[in-house]
C-alpha cells in the first residue's frame, strides 16, 4: 500500500492529542510542541502530494486554529475534553477536505 493512501485524519488527531499528553505528562511545554509540529509537518507533506498546496495550507490553518481553540475552550470545559473536541473536529476536516478525495482517486 503506498504511503498516500494512508489517511490522515488519525494523524492529525493524535498530533493534537498526543501533543498535549507529552507536555502534561512530562511538564514540557516545548516537547509537546515538538511532538504537534511532527505529526503536522507530516501531515502537511502528504496533504500537498495527495491534494496541492492550497488544501495543504487550508489544513494547516485549520490545525493552528483547533491548537488555539483548545487553549480557549479549555477555560470553559476543561483541558482534555477541549483537547479532544477540537481533535475530533480537526480529524472530520481533515477526512473530507483531503483523506476522502485521495481514496476516492487512488
Amino acid at each position: 500500500m503506498k504511503a498516500r493512501s494512508y489517511p490522515t485524519a488519525p494523524l492529525a488527531a493524535a498530533s493534537l492529542i498526543g501533543g498535549y499528553a507529552v507536555a502534561v505528562s512530562t511538564g514540557s511545554r516545548p516537547l509537546g510542541g515538538v511532538v504537534l509540529a511532527v505529526g503536522g509537518l507530516t501531515c502537511v507533506r502528504l496533504w500537498v502530494m495527495r491534494r496541492d498546496m492550497r488544501i495543504a495550507a487550508q489544513l494547516a490553518a485549520a490545525g493552528i486554529t483547533a491548537f488555539v481553540l483548545s487553549h480557549v475552550l479549555a477555560l470553559a470545559v476543561g483541558a482534555w475534553p477541549a483537547v479532544l473536541l477540537v481533535s475530533g473536529a480537526f480529524a472530520a476536516i481533515v477526512l473530507v477536505r483531503a483523506d476522502m478525495p485521495a481514496l476516492r482517486s487512488a
